[in-house]
């Protein structure tokens, strides 16, 4: 069973649909001790940085989840949720999991004239083999909406890139944890694809 953590922050409504057409089962988990009942747990995150954290410990996760991650359970990480993997970001003062050796910065599109937030589709090439991916093609799109983005200590901890202004990590990964800075939830086939592919990493 895939548990997506309900610390009152992200798309679970889109999520677990998405589970639905895929015929995986998939659950909200709104009690920090049932993290212990999953196979595989998502973490999803939308808005600022230091609300997500802060939420997310006052909810009583942040030890399960460091526990589950223990445990080698896979963790997949979504938009803040990934951000929330690395060490900090610019966006706020709170420190993040620590989870892999990253941080997050502000998006700084230069003088392409590109606003910010980046918001809308966008390919991913993959710079690395992984199960997380297969079979998403060069020129899979997927759908953004974010202001800071996240840069990895170690190059082989990245595992996709966008482009917006210049590159940046849409995907990283350390052992069993993945973040993604898209949403799959609201990128229809290949975001499918990435979820079908996370529930047996």
């Amino acid at each position: 069973m895939i548990g997506i953590v309900d610390y009152g922050v992200g798309n679970l409504g889109s999520i677990l649909n998405m589970h639905r057409k895929l015929g995986i089962a998939a659950t909200a988990l709104g009690d920090p001790a049932a993290l212990a009942t999953a196979d595989r747990l998502i973490l999803p995150g939308i808005g600022a940085f230091d609300t997500c954290v802060t939420r997310l410990r006052a909810a009583g996760f942040e030890q399960p989840l460091l526990e589950a991650v223990e445990r080698r359970v896979p963790l997949l990480g979504i938009c803040v949720g990934m951000q929330m993997l690395t060490a900090g970001s610019e966006e706020g003062s709170h420190p993040g999991l620590n989870l892999i050796p990253a941080r997050t910065t502000r998006l700084q599109p230069g003088s392409a004239g590109l606003k910010v937030p980046h918001m809308g589709w966008n390919d991913v090439r993959w710079t690395a083999p992984d199960p997380l991916v297969e079979g998403l093609e060069e020129g899979a799109r997927f759908y953004f909406v974010h202001s800071y983005y996240v840069v990895c200590d170690d190059p082989a901890h990245q595992l996709g890139t966008a482009h917006y202004g210049h590159d940046f990590a849409a995907a990283i990964r350390r052992g069993r944890i993945y973040g993604v800075q898209f949403h799959p939830e609201k990128s229809h086939r290949f975001g499918l694809r990435l979820l079908s592919n996370f529930a047996l990493a």
